[in-house]
Formats: structure tokens, sequence, C-alpha cells
């Protein structure tokens, strides 16, 4: 009885509308787009990774999550939900265990901005990944004390070498199969050719101050060109890194784990914890993994232009973010929309590219 009471006076109002839960049955959201941090308000301020979702796809009524102090989770009318991670990938198996959500058949986009490689693409492009490399659990050594023939000293824990995969296994502990090693998690690759294709043409923005800052990347004709579309994988790694020498692991690591089909495009420091997260959750069968998406988009590049130095470059975040949160969502929104007016195929058949 008490329960019921509870669930009849299941309301949270902050500001704007609000949502009851009362006795009905469990919300079953089309789409749930999750971004990793919002600067102040949701709306009405400076937008971080969350606030464009938010105002553009009319996320108005806030939805409570069971033991979340803050509001995380906000909602439309059509069914697309929005999640902001302000406890990290907890939120994530807070959201997939509470009892009022079902979230079986929900489609999620995992957005957010993200250092780009200047070899691929320009500040404010933006790439749906096909898989998330992690860049966490790795040997290392000083590179002032590696080897001669050595490019660096980054390498796969049981390797022997750098750019070599692991050939025991035991290093990894309780792991026996080299085969479950793999620091690459692959996304459905035909969702991710299918989101592409929707989006490949959206109308990206672009920034004059960025376009002038363009002309300093001699050599590089990808990190020359005004924000576009692409496909190519994001590296998740806690390490803030910068840097040619780096960037050169990067490249090689992606290229290792996906045995050499992968493209480094973007990296950030959280990409591969909420991916773990979710691979946990789909063996309990809370979610499905093959409708999982990833949209990052550049805010800087991963590694100074030429001429000047890593130091200077390095955390030179803010002229672009802006760019990166607006084109983020702008690729993003023909997805949605795609979904929604077919939701009754979309439902229970999984898109893939023709």
């Amino acid at each position: 009885m008490i329960a019921k009471i509870f669930a009849r006076l299941s309301l949270l109002t902050i500001g704007c509308a609000a949502f009851s839960y009362a006795e009905a049955a469990p919300l079953a959201p089309k789409i749930i787009v999750v971004a990793g941090w919002e600067n102040g308000a949701d709306t009405g301020d400076a937008p971080g990774e969350y606030q464009d979702w938010v105002e553009r796809q009319h996320l108005d009524i806030i939805v409570p999550v069971r033991g979340v102090p803050k509001p995380i989770l906000r909602r439309n009318a059509q069914g697309v939900y929005g999640l902001v991670l302000k406890y990290g990938s907890t939120d994530l198996t807070t959201l997939a265990l509470d009892p009022h959500f079902d979230l079986r058949h929900t489609y999620w986009i995992f957005t957010g901005i993200s250092g780009v490689d200047p070899n691929a693409a320009s500040i404010g492009s933006v790439a749906w990944a096909r898989w998330v490399v992690n860049g966490d659990a790795l040997r290392e050594i000083d590179d002032r004390s590696i080897p001669a023939d050595w490019p660096y000293g980054l390498y796969a824990i049981g390797a022997d070498r750098p750019n070599k995969l692991p050939s025991d296994p035991n290093h990894y502990g309780s792991i026996t199969n080299v085969a479950q090693l793999s620091k690459a998690y692959a996304l459905n690759q035909n969702l991710a050719r299918w989101a592409f294709a929707l989006s490949q043409h959206a109308p990206l923005a672009d920034d004059p101050a960025i376009a002038a800052k363009r002309a300093q990347w001699h050599g590089y004709p990808n990190a020359q060109k005004p924000p576009f579309v692409m496909m190519g994988e994001t590296l998740g790694a806690l390490r803030y890194w910068h840097g040619e020498a780096r960037n050169r692991w990067a490249q090689d690591w992606v290229k290792l784990w996906t045995n050499g089909q992968g493209l480094f495009v973007m990296t950030n420091e959280e990409s591969q914890i909420n991916q773990i997260e979710m691979r946990r959750l789909a063996s309990r069968g809370a979610i499905d993994p093959d409708r999982i998406m990833v949209l990052r988009s550049g805010s800087n590049f991963s590694m100074p232009p030429p001429g000047v130095s890593v130091t200077q470059s390095m955390g030179d975040e803010g002229p672009g973010q802006n760019l990166a949160f607006d084109n983020n969502e702008r690729a993003g929104e023909p997805v949605i929309a795609e979904l929604l007016a077919h939701w009754a195929t979309y439902r229970d058949h999984i898109p893939s590219a023709p």
C-alpha cells in the first residue's frame, strides 16, 4: 500500500513541465540522447553538450529517475529523451534499473565533443563511430627510455612491444582467452552506416574565427575543410593526451584493435567507460546493444598545427566548443526525425544502410 501511495505521489517539478508516474505502465523511450555534461542550466544560458538537444528537440518535460537527487532526464511528447550524465556512467545503470522504464526497444545516441585528428577531419566536423576503442589499459614506458626502434612507449598488456596484440591472456588475471582481451567495442555497423547516410548532407554550421584558423594547417587537407559529417572511430582514454607522437599512437591503437579496419577520428575521456557500462546492461537484458549509436564532434585538434608548440596548443578547446555543440545536434537531428516518422517499423526492426 505504501508503495502505491508513493507511486501516485511521484512527481518532480523544477521550474518547467513535470511528469508523474502514477500507476502507468513503464515508460518506453524511443530514443535517448546521452550527453556527458552541461554548463549551468539546461536551457537559456551558455550551452554545453546537452543544451542544444534540450532546446531544439523540445525536451521540456523533466522525468524523475529513482534514486537520483538531481534531474538528469528530460523528454518531449514524441518519445525523445535526453540524459545528461551528471554522475557519470552510474546514471546509465540507475536509469536502466529503475522499474519505471522499459529500455529494450530504445535507440541510444551517445553524443559529445572531442579532440579530432587533423589528418581525418576539421573543427566542427562530426563522426559516426563503428567502434569505440578503449585507450586506458596498457603498458607504458617513458618515451625517453624506450628501445631505439620503438615509436613510443605505449603497448598492449600481454604484448612485448608497440603495435602487437597480446599473446598471453593471463596478464589480465581471470581472462584465459586472448580473444576476450579486445579493447575495441564494436557497434552495430549497419545502423551506423544508416545514420551516416541520413545525416551526411545535414546543414552544418561554421564559424568565421574557426575558418580563419584552418589556414594554419598546411599539409592537412581534411583539417582545412569546412565542417562535414563522416564515419570514423572514437578513442576513449582517461588520460588527456595531446601532440603528434601521441596522435600517432592513437591512430595505431585503433587500427590494432579493429584489425586494420578502423579509422581514428575522435578522442575523449569517457566514451570507453560508457560503452563498458552499456555492455554490462546488455548482458542483463536491460538494453539492446544493437541500438547504440555514437556521434562525436570535434571541438579542438588532438595535436598542434605546424609551427605551434604542443604546450601552447594543449587544451585549446574554447574557440571550437560552441560549433561542436551545434553541429553535433544538427547531424543527429535527421536520424531522430526518421526514427520517429517510422516508429511502427523501427520499434521491432533495426534499420540498416542499403
